[in-house]
């Protein structure tokens, strides 16, 4: 196994509990355990972003060209549009 296919697998892993703290959190009526999973998920933002750095760093991970303001005008319109019910 590579060093680039780890840190994919790695951070495919990290977003895959990202999503899962982001179900539980506002499913917890319990203050304390909701507080818990609060910190363990800035954590794994925290980690997300250390491996995100290092696969930059390294060539294995190039993003996407940013967005000219077109169409970030766009889609912003398109998301604060009254929504039809």
């Amino acid at each position: 196994m590579t060093d680039k296919t780890m840190v994919a697998d790695t951070l495919a892993g990290i977003n895959g509990e990202l999503v899962r703290y982001g179900e539980m959190i506002p499913q917890t009526e319990n203050p304390q355990l909701k507080q818990v999973l609060k910190q363990m998920r800035n954590q794994c933002e925290m980690s997300q972003e250390e491996i995100y750095q290092i696969a930059r760093a390294k060539s294995y991970y190039v993003p996407a060209a940013c967005a000219d303001p077109e169409e970030v005008a766009h889609v912003r319109s398109i998301l604060t549009q009254p929504s039809i019910h």
